[in-house]
């Protein structure tokens, strides 16, 4: 990791005053809010799926430049690149996600999404129901801040918007693009997600994995198909898979150290046609989640091997014995470098007060904000929870979680928690060697 000399004054100057003079980044942010909220509901009424955020990407490209920024448009499909150089110093990168989820939005609020979109030959509706508008938001407020006070930081800010995230792609497309090549490997990457259960006004920071490896893994079951009324001259590939189902819930409890955490998830069950019709063959599909490679490789072996066995002890040959379709790709696990991560609670604390930062547990949810650290280049990063739930939500006790369609963040305190949070961090970091 590179160090960076910082010039006497610099150093007096973030000690004894500095960004710690906060009334100037203060009133950057008091003057923006009207204009950062009414962005928000903009964006939450123009929400666009993955791959589809032509729109989006133009709007935030057009948002950059006017900030200052030198913007490259179309990077590993929709995404965007903003630089912005100001001396010498770290590069960090800090990213934003842009799509919404093809879902129809029954939240009621006045600004609700009415968009339809195309999914899967389908018109269905849209909806920012994971808060990637209120990510865009804090990440343009964020921008326009540090575009106003350079004169508080030396460095370069990278500032990514990320097509296709809720599809676990974007963040591949925009590496394999050339992000790194073209742009230079950051110091550092940070980003942020909004949280449902953390109240607005808060941020929450956990060390080392805090989202899992996310694998959809399918299982063909074959067997020989009857009518429904000789099942004794059939092998039922529904009752082999129903067998498989029950069986495959044994990995977590007694194939792994009850110290390691994984989920083991039948999603769906697919086959027949017929209410007396025993098919020939059924598809299982399962989303896996770990967070180390030693447990995905152990739950991998145990599903082949339970699969395996379950359709050998229902007689089926061996030209017959399931196929497990693991996946060439997946999301990988996120993690948060912990001394970054001290750095961050220490920025957080300095600017919202040590009780409005808590710790956040790990989730097996998936993110691929991820690929950024698991380059070559290894590059520390943290994704850090942002708060969101008004108070009021909080004390009736009904938290609707992300993708829910009744999902929705407190608007304006959110926003100023997550500016003023990211752009103290960012100064932190462009200012201290690490």
């Amino acid at each position: 990791m590179k160090a960076y000399y910082i010039p006497g004054f610099l150093l007096i100057g973030f000690l004894f005053g500095g960004l710690r003079d906060l009334p100037e980044m203060e009133a950057f942010i008091k003057d923006d809010i009207p204009f950062l909220t009414a962005f928000y509901k903009e964006r939450h009424q123009s929400p666009e799926i993955s791959l589809k955020e032509e729109k989006t990407a133009g709007i935030l490209a057009d948002q950059l430049r006017a900030a200052g920024f030198e913007v490259t448009e179309n990077f590993g499909g929709y995404g965007i690149v903003g630089i912005l150089k100001n001396g010498k110093g770290p590069t960090i990168l800090y990213r934003t996600d842009m799509d919404a989820l093809p879902m129809v939005e029954k939240t009621g609020l006045p600004y609700a999404s009415q968009q339809t979109t195309q999914y899967e030959g389908k018109e269905v509706g849209a909806m920012h129901s994971c808060g990637h508008d209120m990510h865009m938001t804090t990440w343009l407020g964020t921008a326009r801040v540090m575009a106003k006070m350079k004169n508080r930081w030396k460095g370069t800010l990278m500032l990514i918007g990320q097509p296709a995230e809720e599809i676990g792609a974007g963040a591949k497309m925009m590496l394999e693009a050339g992000l790194y090549d073209k742009f230079g490997p950051p110091d550092y990457g940070i980003g942020l997600h909004c949280s449902p259960t953390i109240p607005s006004g808060k941020v929450g920071f956990g060390k080392g994995f805090t989202m899992a490896n996310t694998e959809s893994i399918d299982i063909k079951v074959f067997g020989q198909g009857a009518h429904g009324a000789t099942p004794h001259m059939a092998i039922d590939p529904v009752v082999i898979a129903s067998m498989m189902v029950m069986e495959l819930q044994t990995i977590v409890s007694r194939s792994l150290n009850p110290t390691d955490a994984a989920v083991v998830t039948v999603g769906a069950i697919n086959g027949g046609t017929r209410h007396n019709v025993i098919p020939s063959e059924v598809t299982l599909k399962l989303t896996v989640r770990t967070y180390t490679d030693e447990v995905q490789a152990t739950v991998h072996k145990r599903i082949e091997e339970i699969a395996k066995g379950v359709a050998m002890a229902a007689g089926l040959p061996e030209d017959k014995l399931p196929e497990v379709i693991f996946p060439k790709d997946f999301t990988p696990a996120n993690y948060n470098h912990p001394h970054l991560v001290d750095r961050l609670v220490k920025s957080a604390t300095s600017v919202i007060g040590k009780d409005n930062v808590v710790e956040a547990a790990p989730m097996m949810v998936g993110e691929d904000f991820s690929r950024y650290g698991k380059t070559k280049h290894q590059v520390p990063t943290v994704l850090y929870w942002l708060g969101t739930v008004p108070q009021e939500r909080i004390q009736s006790g009904n938290l609707p979680g992300l993708h829910s369609p009744y999902y929705f963040p407190e608007v304006a305190n959110t926003i100023k928690t997550g500016v003023k949070v990211t752009s103290q961090s960012l100064i932190d970091l462009f200012n201290q060697k690490m």
